[in-house]
């Protein structure tokens, strides 16, 4: 598998912003470019589940991410959802993946449906038009004939969906070894190398 040395990684309002934030830490320590995009929704998420106050400006975002993650030798930057000169609103665009982390049913169906009325949105189509890897990480149950719906749908277009939903047969001691369970498995889509969790069989089970 060839490894994504661009990513585009889009925060929106499902509950699940520790695995976004913890994938986001984990492309920069893999020293990999990453196109960060979020919706208002995420700020509220963000606030409410990591005590974490994302500003509305971009720019700013991106001032705050970098200063937070200073220690790390990849690149962030940070577009807003109407920054239609983004690269990432092109086919032209420079993106080897796109990773919607966590992803909303409304994000998801509007993907499926083709929709473009923000980046995010528009980002993930260029993804699928193009032929590249598309991971969506819904947080949300139980999944209605709505949501399965489109779930099958991107499925056969190409996207892989990657509920995070953490397993357990690697004996989790921490929170931080669910989250890792579930961003491991999207690095692994991705092509990065890490060491969030032993493979299987390498312990023993």
């Amino acid at each position: 598998m060839k490894s994504a040395s661009t990513v585009t990684l889009a925060l929106t309002g499902a509950s699940g912003m520790p695995y976004a934030l913890r994938l986001l830490e984990s492309l920069l320590q893999a020293n990999r470019t990453v196109y960060l995009l979020y919706s208002q929704a995420a700020q509220i998420v963000a606030r409410q589940e990591m005590d974490l106050d994302f500003p509305s400006s971009s720019r700013d975002l991106q001032l705050q991410l970098r200063a937070r993650y200073a220690h790390l030798s990849g690149q962030l930057q940070v577009f807003g959802r109407e920054e239609w000169f983004a690269p990432i609103a092109s086919g032209s665009g420079v993106a080897d993946a796109m990773v919607v982390c966590p992803c909303t049913m409304g994000t998801l169906a509007a993907i499926a449906a083709g929709m473009s009325d923000n980046l995010i949105e528009r980002a993930a189509d260029v993804t699928l038009k193009e032929q590249r890897k598309l991971i969506l990480v819904p947080r949300e149950t139980p999944f209605s004939a709505i949501h399965l719906e489109n779930m099958l749908k991107l499925a056969r277009l190409g996207a892989v969906i990657l509920p995070g939903n953490p397993g357990f047969y690697h004996h989790p001691a921490s929170v931080q070894d669910l989250v890792d369970f579930i961003v491991a498995r999207i690095l692994d889509h991705l092509g990065v190398p890490h060491q969030l969790m032993a493979r299987w069989g390498a312990t023993g089970n």
